[in-house]
């Protein structure tokens, strides 16, 4: 199967819609006030939540996308792994998957969606998560993704947007893969390169959750689309506290800062830059390649976490005992107001 025949313009959580036309489309919207809802779309959380007890609330989430790579087992893990994370994001656990599927049967073989399936069910059964059914339709470009609904209790969901003052943030995967991935569109990229980006989009959330529900984490969100900056931005959104991230302490995948160097750049980064970066002070100060890296449209990115400086050392060495590479990358100031960036 030749590269073109799946890969689409726009690859992974990069063919989001700009978060600019998001808010237009969004603003303005209401319904009625139903009193167990206890997260909507009026706010940028990364699931919508619903209280059933006083102990259990039902977590919902959506993600799908075109192909980010050409082998199909390999992409269904990873948007699966992708859809997965919003879950992780808010401490709870994922129970059920419904799969969505846009299927160009006239160019594709029907066994291509099966390799689809059968990656995604790996990443579900590592999940302990039930696939149930799911939806299909006929389109031109191949699409595949999942709605997946967990359980958590009311009282112990992680927000994105409380942190507090004297945490630090911590980040559990590096950033850069949109631009690997257009290095590799580009046949730039080594197959070493390709490998390693194509490892770490599959790799779930999961250990690293299940590390840090041991920890008083204050904040959580899973670094996608709108990348590192864009979901940071959303994190200091009605908060009085700031945050200042040292850039050099920014995990990044191999070669990623080169290939913005080149320019090799994905398009839905510039769209990030042109909606958010207004908002981050001390952006106009970076390297352009910075830039790039910093608001690249990560797919299946790691979780990003705030926790109370004093424990800080402890998570960093709890996650590295199970295997997760956890960075400090800034911390939160009373005295900020949003998001301030430095080299440090």
């Amino acid at each position: 199967m030749e590269k073109d025949a799946v890969l689409s313009q726009f690859a992974g959580c990069g063919a989001k819609l700009a978060p600019g036309l998001l808010d237009k489309a969004l603003c303005g919207l209401s319904q009625p006030r139903y009193p167990k809802v206890i997260s909507d779309f009026t706010h940028a959380e990364d699931c919508g939540v619903y209280a059933i007890s006083e102990e259990l609330a039902l977590v919902q989430t959506v993600d799908f996308f075109p192909p980010v790579c050409s082998d199909p087992w390999i992409f269904g893990r990873i948007a699966a792994a992708n859809a997965l994370s919003d879950v992780y994001a808010m401490a709870a656990q994922p129970k059920t998957a419904l799969s969505l599927v846009c299927f160009p049967d006239e160019t594709l073989d029907i066994a291509y969606l099966r390799q689809i399936m059968e990656g995604a069910l790996d990443a579900l059964i590592e999940a302990e998560t039930a696939l149930v059914g799911g939806h299909t339709i006929r389109d031109a470009q191949l699409k595949f993704g999942l709605c997946v609904n967990g359980f958590v209790h009311p009282h112990k969901i992680w927000h994105n947007n409380r942190w507090q003052p004297g945490d630090v943030l911590i980040l559990t995967k590096p950033i850069g893969v949109g631009l690997v991935n257009a290095a590799v569109r580009a046949s730039l990229a080594s197959q070493e390169e390709e490998l390693s980006v194509l490892e770490v989009m599959q790799h779930l959330n999961k250990t690293a959750a299940e590390v840090l529900s041991s920890f008083p984490v204050s904040a959580c969100t899973d670094v996608t689309g709108f990348g590192l900056l864009g979901h940071l931005y959303e994190m200091g959104l009605g908060n009085k506290v700031g945050a200042k991230i040292q850039i050099s302490a920014v995990p990044l995948l191999d070669k990623a800062l080169t290939y913005a160097k080149k320019g090799v750049v994905p398009g839905g980064t510039y769209t990030n830059i042109a909606h958010r970066s207004q908002y981050i002070s001390g952006f106009d100060a970076l390297e352009e390649a910075y830039k790039f890296v910093l608001f690249d449209p990560q797919t299946s990115g790691g979780l990003l976490v705030a926790v109370p400086q004093e424990q800080s050392g402890a998570v960093i060495q709890a996650l590295l005992d199970q295997g997760v590479a956890g960075t400090i990358i800034g911390h939160t100031e009373v005295q900020l107001e949003g998001i301030h960036v430095e080299m440090g």
